[in-house]
C-alpha cells in the first residue's frame, strides 16, 4: 500500500462545453480548461502538421484513430486510478485487455518503484488569479520529491521535443496546485506506454520546469487576449 496524504482537498467541479471547448465549473466560474488553452495558442506550424497528417491517413481513418486512442487511455487511466486506490478494475473487452496490459507495465515500472505517497489522483485543480482549470492524474511523492504525474498511451513512441505540450500541463497543473495550497512542486513526470508495450518516462524539473511555467503564463494571457479580441468583432 502507498501512503495517503489527505492534507489537501480539492474541489468538486463539473465539466461543461462553451463553444466546443471543455471548461470546468469552480467556485461559480466556468474555468477554460488547461487543454482548451493549449489548442486555443497552438502554433501555426503545429496546425499544419496535423492537418497534413490528416491529408495523409483521410478523414475517417484519423477520426477512428483518435477515438481508439481515446477510449484506450481511457481505460488505462481508470485502471492505473484503480490499483492506487486498492481497486481492482478489468475491461474484458480485446481493446480492455490490451489498455490492461499497458496499464500493468506503467505500475510495474513506474508507480511501485517510484511512488511513496499520493497526495491526489484525478485531482481538479485550477488558479483563481490567472483563470484556468484542469485535473491531474497524480500528485504525490515521487522520487522522494513532490511531483505532478501524467500517464500517457500512445500509438508510437515519442522524443522529448516533441511532447512540450505534455510538459506545459504539468507545468499549469503545478502552478495551479501551488496557487490552492501555496505548495511549490518542483517536477514534473510523463509515464508513457505505447500500444505495442513500449514504456518512456520524461521528467521536467530544475530550470527547464521553471521555464515551461513562464511559457505557460503566457500561454493563458494569449488565450484570454484572442478571447477578448474575439468578443470585439
Amino acid at each position: 500500500m502507498i501512503k495517503w496524504n489527505k492534507q489537501f482537498e480539492y474541489p468538486t467541479s463539473v465539466r461543461s462545453l462553451i463553444n466546443n471547448q471543455r471548461h470546468y465549473a469552480v467556485n461559480d466560474r466556468k474555468l477554460p480548461s488547461v487543454t482548451t488553452i493549449l489548442q486555443a495558442t497552438q502554433s501555426e506550424e503545429k496546425k499544419q502538421s496535423l492537418e497534413r497528417w490528416k491529408q495523409k491517413v483521410g478523414d475517417q481513418a484519423a477520426e477512428n484513430i483518435k477515438n481508439v486512442a481515446a477510449n484506450r487511455g481511457s481505460i488505462l487511466h481508470r485502471i492505473i486510478e484503480g490499483y492506487l486506490m486498492d481497486q481492482r478494475h478489468a475491461d474484458l473487452s480485446d481493446l480492455g485487455q490490451q489498455a490492461g496490459t499497458m496499464a500493468q507495465i506503467v505500475i510495474d515500472e513506474e508507480i511501485k518503484p517510484n511512488i511513496s505517497e499520493i497526495w491526489g489522483i484525478e485531482a481538479t485543480l485550477y488558479h483563481e488569479g490567472i483563470g484556468y482549470a484542469g485535473a491531474t492524474d497524480f500528485i504525490g511523492i515521487h522520487e522522494g520529491k513532490a511531483a505532478i504525474c501524467d500517464w500517457k498511451q500512445s500509438n508510437k513512441p515519442k522524443r522529448k521535443e516533441w511532447i512540450h505540450d505534455y510538459g506545459l500541463q504539468l507545468a499549469a497543473y503545478s502552478l495551479a496546485f501551488q496557487d490552492m495550497f501555496n505548495e511549490t512542486i518542483h517536477k514534473g513526470v510523463n509515464a508513457i506506454i505505447t500500444a505495442d508495450n513500449y514504456y518512456q518516462r520524461f521528467v521536467w524539473e530544475g530550470e527547464e520546469f521553471r521555464q515551461l511555467k513562464y511559457e505557460w503564463m503566457r500561454k493563458v494571457e494569449q488565450y484570454y487576449n484572442n478571447l477578448d479580441k474575439n468578443q470585439e468583432k
